[in-house]
């Protein structure tokens, strides 16, 4: 089993990573700037560190086998883990992506269109520049997982479709995934390396 890193281990999404991880028997280094709230568990080794401080960073990736990235663009920028994760010589880096730079139709991001929130357009602006940033990128070996527009608690129903850059709407008419759903999903290409260097995209 593999050592794994997650870097906002306590949101949302980065808990349910955790425990997906925990599930299929890796262990895991959680990181965030405080850690207080994550409770004691077989597995789990709770680390608190400033994201920004790229150097005390590195130093807590040391030695994993992949690193996972459930930040929030808008705070921590593409240079901030790109440089901590390479200073710590670990290979591989899984981000949760952002739905924002998914295409809704031909040549037209979703952040583009003239509809877009703008209460969401700096993180999803952000995230689009993350993942130009990593397409860049010639030294790891990155995957980039962005979920459906609808990002939210629910089922984990282990029945999800996986798309590349456009984005994924259900027969209602919906696009949505589930946090947990989106987990199985990442820790499957952690596992499988299906996407490596390339985006894709989670819904059902």
């Amino acid at each position: 089993m593999s050592r794994i890193a997650i870097i906002g281990a306590t949101g949302n999404v980065g808990s349910r990573l955790t425990q997906e991880a925990l599930r299929r028997g890796h262990t895991v280094t959680a990181l965030a700037r405080d850690v207080s709230k994550l409770a004691a568990r077989d597995g789990v080794t709770a680390k608190s560190v400033d994201a920004l401080d790229t150097a005390a960073l590195a130093d807590a990736l040391a030695g994993h086998d992949a690193v996972f990235s459930a930040t929030r663009f808008a705070s921590v920028p593409e240079s901030a883990i790109v440089g901590a994760v390479k200073g710590a010589g670990v290979e591989r880096l899984l981000v949760v992506g952002g739905a924002g730079s998914l295409y809704a139709a031909p040549g037209q991001r979703i952040l583009d269109s003239p509809d877009f929130p703008e209460a969401y357009r700096a993180e999803a602006t952000a995230g689009a520049a993350f993942l130009d940033a990593l397409r860049r990128d010639r030294e790891l070996n990155w995957t980039f997982v962005s979920p459906s527009a609808e990002f939210v608690s629910g089922p984990r129903t282990q029945r999800f479709r996986l798309g590349v850059d456009e984005l994924l709407v259900d027969s209602t008419g919906r696009s949505w995934i589930s946090f947990d759903d989106f987990a199985i999903a990442f820790l499957d290409e952690f596992q499988r390396g299906a996407h490596i260097r390339q985006r894709f995209t989670v819904g059902y």
